[in-house]
């Protein structure tokens, strides 16, 4: 007698078919039907980023190098970390070192709006590791109040440039990859709640402008890379303490509490409570999740 449960999976396409076999009910089944399996818990599995390559943009310090470390964590063989510094910060070299022998952070030099270098980059990384599973194009500039009326062209470029066209071109390059060795993957671009919200009393008509793009760039990706395997997300976080938001709440100290009254949790967040979703987003856990926009913000859009 064939159960509901392996009814509706036997509808299945094939292609739809976990990578890592059996999973939930499913595998509760099939052990039920034969003595002979020896039930594990398989969800810290499917977390899991065993053996993969990932790029980081922005990598250096933050966000970008939190995710970074936080995937190496998680299994990952090996990170490319870049951002603009020739050097690599104490942060991220202390970062590399915590890891031990168990996974590697790697990093280079590169600026995201120099599109042929971040290809022939990746390709490079590709020749050597033979495979690319994920990237997260973390890499932005935020820019001082102005105007909206008043707003200088070059400095409105500025930030389109790094945070437009340097996510779309670090996506590029590791989907470029992707494609060529045929595994899928994850792209993960970091937009912000920014994108969605304006953020109360700050004229950033170019940052609020660029993150809007990046949902919709997402979105887009999304749509036209699926059938390849390769699932494209945004991640939107809300006011994080990192060394971008420092620039302004240091010089303005009000804006501490001001910004930490803005969300039901009456705090800002931390660059480690974005850990467990960009590994999610990387992983074999969120096989059915692209085109979406998780936002990360203490609940700043429920008021």
């Amino acid at each position: 007698m064939v159960s509901s449960q392996e009814g509706l999976i036997s509808k299945f396409p094939a292609q739809s078919a976990s990578p890592l076999g059996k999973l939930g009910i499913e595998a509760a089944l099939e052990a039920a039907a034969d003595p002979s399996i020896t039930p594990k818990p398989k969800i810290f599995d499917e977390f899991a980023l065993t053996d993969r390559v990932g790029l980081v943009s922005g990598g250096n310090r933050g966000l970008g190098l939190e995710m970074a470390l936080a995937c190496c964590e998680a299994g990952a063989r090996v990170v490319y970390c870049f951002d603009l510094p020739e050097k690599p910060s104490d942060e991220w070299i202390a970062s590399r070192d915590y890891l031990g022998n168990n996974s590697r952070m790697e990093y280079f030099s590169a600026n995201v709006i120099d599109q042929q270098a971040l290809w022939k980059k990746t390709e490079e990384i590709g020749d050597i590791e033979r495979r690319m599973d994920f990237c997260v194009a973390a890499a932005g500039i935020l820019r001082s109040d102005t105007d909206c009326l008043e707003y200088p062209a070059q400095k409105y470029r500025e930030v389109l440039d790094v945070n437009v066209s340097g996510v779309l071109f670090t996506a590029q390059a590791a989907g470029r990859q992707m494609s060529r060795f045929g595994r899928g993957g994850s792209i993960i671009l970091i937009a912000s709640m920014s994108g969605s919200i304006t953020n109360r009393g700050h004229a950033w008509v170019s940052y609020n402008s660029s993150k809007a793009a990046v949902l919709q760039m997402a979105r887009s990706m999304a749509s036209e890379l699926g059938e390849k395997k390769i699932r494209v997300n945004s991640l939107s976080p809300g006011y994080i303490y990192t060394s971008m938001t420092a620039a302004f709440l240091d010089s303005q100290p009000h804006l501490f509490d001001a910004w930490s009254s803005m969300n039901p949790l009456g705090r800002l967040g931390r660059p480690d409570e974005l850990r467990g979703v960009v590994t999610w987003l990387a992983s074999d856990a969120s096989t059915f999740c692209t085109g979406s926009d998780i936002i990360v913000s203490g609940g700043h859009h429920s008021w």
